[in-house]
């Protein structure tokens, strides 16, 4: 083994190693050492395998007794679990639901909240046992302060009841994989144990489809082939075999076992195995912050200075105004007054500071993404990190798996050619078998059913479904649809000889006994259509009969076996001939008898895309989002796959994996833009392509299914694991796990974090608006009055700043997501959290309800013929706090839409349930308020005409929203980032339109060229048949004329021609399309 190959795989050198060896000759430390990196020279040093298991005490041809006792007594197995442990991970610190309610409430925000509900209880308290309302009859002074704690109460429950659940489910996913069953060899019997029942000495017995659990030695088996490339990224299978034999003595947990049975030593669990080790380290490390969470917490800050400013200076300016009115009086007032006025005069600026601090927004955050990851998992997208939702709405680039994520990870016969009669499509397959000849369909089925190792049983599911290799399986699949019983076809063609299909020679052969004519055998050979081709002599024709299989019925068959590879289907041919007993007994025991063969057809096998795929990537296009595709695939399988997806447009480049690593970062970021398909592609790519697109400033959205995908998945800003194909690795380094493993269910992921965010924009609109408007209203009411009183009470702004906000939280936090999300390219990671339609409108608003409710308050006795008095005052103010609820109601309805050129505001409103039942349920608690509030609210009841008159101020809110988004765009002129300007859009630097017409203008000058080359041949023949002497320079070089001729013998072919061209214009060979 190289050097190269022998790098340490996991970080962190060997695991704890508690393990002493007193019983045994070997230490958990050497046996570890020797798997990370794999070093078969240690091995050697312990003496080999055999030498291995004489040190863990371990006869390989018995294994381990069931009831082993090593030292003094003890439960079985004791001592050996003492040394080297045992194969269950230790449980992840459990966080409890207190842990999760602290982290919840350890939030900036949050703590400011609770600060100003504790200052505003004191003072409440006070004011109500030894203020100026210490002698009303309802004590309401401590509600305000109450109802702010209670608030945040309310969101650090939600959060931590969300993050709780969440968890659970993540774990019942996974429960199902935990437990299950290998096969051991004990007391020299073999037996079936669980996986957390296995002990460093075990001798586990392997075969195809085994997960191993464990880390181990190969001991002995046959064709022994794993598939490692989820622990170690590498795609090829690995022979596993005898280290002198110059093959993998090491096993790894995590391998899959492809081919081959045999047996292993077990040589580490648990934490000390392969697998373990990744389990460990994935459970470090916690996760960012969100670019929203991040915007919020500045601006949340930036709210809560200006609040305490205009608190300061409303504290200020009463205290003068009250000292200097005191100073004028013909008396100066007795301290016990004064003293009760300061405190009002403070309860007036903790008002305006309760009103200013934001407490709905974290509210609103939670809600909208509560209510979105509740909807999301119904869509197919479990998220593990609550935070994932809001950042897939933001991504711009989704580098998605080929396999089983855009396709179906289902084989399926899509085309074929049997019988000089071709199936066009998946959907023509009955009618293409009902045309066959009827001993043509018998022997097509014959062939299918008799020489295969598939079978039908039951999946992981419990859904019957054919099992095996998927070509076998799409072949079978074929027949089942064409009315074949393969168990009946195979009861009735009992196997004389099998060679089972080997890569090597890329066949599979059955000989089975010919009904009805003893003595004679029917050999059935399928496998690679060349390779077949090649041994066949025959083919049966049109009539079901058997011809010669010339040289032009050859060139036929190969150039119908290219279409297919072209169309980057897996070619499988199918053959037979007939053999007597004598020939049957001259056969090899190792060798088909793979010659003088009749071609029965060739079939054209795909994974095909899953439904609504094409539609899918669309939609991320139209929503300026660039989907990426890499596989393991071949570069041609991968490019047809990726145009039938149209993810591969014109002018879209395709590379592999290997290209990818020999660039330079600088070569990397030059392909970038156009780079849309990447083949052979191991993990590494995967964790580079992120590292090359984050420092784009992309937000990247990443899936992956495979343990070794797990760096690339916690690297990324979203990452996706296979909920169904996905190991436990790729689970827990992901964000989001989409249930279904399928791409649309991608989409629904951005669709909902675009909602997200657009949800928390039009609260935010709304409680700014709010905020702003009831600040102003206070302190300039407050500061203008005679009696220092503002227009609304403190209990009052409780209720439009408490209440309000909590129920438009739910209002507009909870509106799914439409169309129009997908209609708009992403924003900008570092975009402004308010644009400027949202300031116009915001400013626009606050600026009309403050100006409406000071005439109504200082005009309204006139304007609805009030007496003079206090109970047409007490009416007034009443009116004046209904007309602000009212106008807050219509707000909202203006706050549904905040994009630009979103003129109907009443769009959906009809499916928005949520919505309607919050402004109704808003509506009915003010008319309680106001007619039998009383007291504590500070109201009267209202007349019929005095509701209507309100209602009508607060309609007014609508044609002034209409008025504010008519007005152009003047965001230059205020250094305001519009929403459609660069600054909150995130646009390719190549848009998908760019490269076609990029490509198009390529493809004219191909053309130009190209019919110049023919122009110039003809010249050439004419100047050569004048001049046989005269010879001209390559016209195809840089710099020749389109008149330079060329000798006769260089006549031009027109398809080489067309290639040459391309070079031409091109300068080097294109990697794309």
């Amino acid at each position: 083994m190289a050097d190269s190959e022998r790098e340490r795989l996991l970080p962190g050198g060997s695991s704890d190693a508690r393990g002493g060896a007193a019983p045994f000759g070997v230490t958990a430390e050497q046996l570890t050492a020797m798997l990370d990196p794999k070093d078969p020279d240690q091995l050697r040093a312990l003496g080999g395998p055999a030498q291995l298991c004489a040190a863990l005490r371990v006869d390989p041809r018995v294994g381990l007794e069931q009831r082993e006792h090593i030292g003094a007594g003890g439960e079985a197995f004791q001592a050996r679990r003492a040394a080297f442990g045992r194969n269950v991970l230790p449980e992840a610190h459990a966080v409890t639901f207190w842990q999760l309610l602290y982290a919840a409430y350890n939030d900036r925000t949050l703590i400011m909240l609770t600060a100003a509900s504790v200052v505003s209880l004191a003072v409440g308290v006070y004011d109500d046992t030894l203020g100026s309302h210490r002698d009303d009859d309802v004590k309401v002074g401590w509600v305000e302060g109450a109802a702010i704690f209670l608030a945040v109460l309310v969101v650090c429950f939600t959060n931590a009841i969300n993050d709780y659940q969440k968890e659970k489910q993540f774990q019942k996913l996974n429960a199902k994989k935990e437990d299950r069953t290998v096969k051991a060899r004990r007391d020299g019997c073999e037996v079936e144990i669980g996986v957390h029942e296995i002990n460093v000495g075990d001798v586990l017995l392997i075969e195809p489809g085994d997960i191993v659990p464990v880390d181990g030695v190969f001991l002995d088996g046959h064709n022994i082939t794993c598939d490692e490339s989820s622990a170690t990224g590498e795609s090829d299978a690995i022979k596993k075999g005898p280290a002198e034999a110059g093959r993998d003595p090491f096993i790894l947990s995590g391998a899959k076992v492809l081919e081959g049975v045999g047996s292993m030593v077990v040589v580490a669990v648990g934490p000390r195995s392969f697998y373990g080790k990744i389990m460990m380290a994935m459970r470090q490390g916690e996760g960012s912050a969100t670019p929203l969470q991040l915007k919020l917490d500045v601006l949340a800050e930036q709210i809560a200075k200006y609040g305490m400013s205009a608190a300061i200076l409303l504290l200020v300016t009463l205290t003068v105004k009250y000292l200097v009115s005191c100073a004028l009086a013909p008396e100066f007032p007795p301290y016990s007054i004064m003293f009760s006025q300061f405190v009002s005069i403070v309860i007036e600026a903790i008002t305006v500071v309760v009103v200013a601090v934001p407490e709905g927004l974290p509210m609103a955050v939670t809600i909208s993404l509560a209510y979105a990851t509740t909807k999301m998992l119904r869509d197919g997208n479990l998220v593990r990190q609550l935070a994932a939702c809001e950042t897939m709405g933001g991504a711009t680039v989704v580098c998605t798996d080929k396999t089983g994520t855009l396709t179906q990870n289902r084989m399926t016969v899509v085309r074929g050619f049997v019988a000089e009669r071709e199936m066009a499509s998946r959907a023509d397959a009955l009618a293409f078998y009902g045309a066959l000849p009827a001993a043509t369909r018998a022997l097509l089925l014959e062939s299918i059913a008799v020489n295969s190792t598939a079978f039908e049983g039951p999946d992981d599911k419990g859904a019957i479904d054919f099992i095996g290799s998927k070509s076998e399986c799409a072949l079978l699949g074929f027949g089942k649809t064409c009315g074949l019983d393969y168990r009946s076809e195979r009861a009735n063609n009992t196997p004389a000889r099998v060679y089972p299909f080997s890569s090597e020679k890329k066949t599979m052969t059955t000989i089975v006994p010919i009904q009805g004519q003893p003595g004679r055998y029917r050999v059935h050979a399928k496998g690679a259509s060349e390779i077949v081709l090649r041994a066949c002599t025959q083919y049966v024709d049109k009539d079901g009969g058997v011809a010669e299989l010339d040289d032009k019925v050859r060139a036929e068959l190969l150039q119908r076996i290219s279409a297919f590879a072209n169309k980057a289907l897996r070619t499988f041919a199918l053959s037979y001939k007939e053999i007597s007993d004598a020939e049957l007994d001259a056969c090899s025991a190792d060798d088909a008898p793979l010659s003088s063969l009749v071609w029965i057809g060739v079939m054209g096998i795909q994974d095909p895309l899953r439904p609504g795929v094409h539609q899918a990537v669309e939609d991320c296009h139209r929503a300026g989002v660039i989907v990426r595709m890499i596989t393991g695939d071949n570069i041609e399988t991968a490019r047809a796959i990726a145009r039938d997806a149209g993810i591969l447009t014109k002018g879209g480049q395709a590379i592999t994996g290997p290209q990818w690593r020999k660039m330079s970062p600088e070569q990397q970021h030059a392909i970038l833009p156009r780079l849309q398909v990447m083949a052979r592609s191991s993990p590494l790519d995967k964790q580079i392509m992120v590292e090359r697109l984050q420092e784009r400033n992309e937000v990247v959205a990443m899936t992956g299914d495979g343990t070794n995908d797990s760096p690339a998945l916690k690297l990324a800003d979203v990452g996706f694991s296979m909920g169904i194909a996905g190991t436990e690795v790729a689970k827990e380094a992901s964000d989001i796990i989409l249930m279904d493993d399928d791409f649309k269910s991608i989409v629904k992921a951005l669709r909902w974090g675009r909602a997200v965010n657009d949800s928390v924009r039009k609260f935010l609109q709304f409680q700014l608006t709010v905020n702003i408007t009831a600040v102003l209203l206070t302190f300039v009411s407050a500061v203008f009055s005679a009696d220092g009183q503002s227009a609304l009470t403190a209990v009052q702004l409780l209720w439009v700043n408490m209440i309000m906000d909590t129920l438009a939280a739910l209002a507009l936090a909870t509106e799914g997501p439409t169309d129009a999300v997908l209609g708009r390219p992403p924003q900008q990671r570092n975009s402004a959290l308010i644009t400027f339609e949202m300031w116009r409108m915001i400013i626009g608003q606050a600026a009309f309800q403050v100006i409406i409710n000071l005439l109504l308050l200082n005009h309204g006795l006139d304007l609805f013929h009030l007496p003079a008095t206090a109970a047409g005052m007490a009416s007034l103010r009443t009116m004046v706090f209904n007309a602000f609820v009212f106008l807050q109601v219509f707000n909202q309805i203006n706050c549904r839409r905040i994009q630009p050129n979103e003129f109907n505001v009443f769009a959906n409103i009809h499916r928005d349930t949520g919505f309607l039942l919050v402004q109704v349920a808003i509506v009915s608690a003010q008319w309680l308020i106001v007619s039998y509030g009383g007291v504590a609210f500070s109201t009267v009841p209202l007349t019929g005409y005095q509701w209507i008159g309100t209602l009508f101020i607060g309609m007014l809110s609508l044609p002034v929203g209409l008025f504010f988004r008519m007005l152009p765009d003047l965001s230059a002129c205020f250094g305001l980032e519009s929403a459609n300007s660069v600054a909150q859009q995130h646009l390719p630097e190549v848009s998908t339109a760019r490269m076609r017409m990029e490509a198009s203008v390529k493809d004219v000058q191909y053309a130009v060229r190209f019919f110049s080359a023919i122009r110039s041949s003809q010249q050439a023949k004419q100047h050569a048949s004048a001049d046989p002497d005269h010879i001209c320079h390559n016209f195809l070089e840089p710099g020749a004329s389109s008149d330079a001729t060329v000798a006769p013998t260089a006549a031009v072919s027109t398809s080489s021609s067309w290639a040459r061209v391309r070079r031409a214009v091109d300068n080097t060979d294109p990697v794309g399309q």
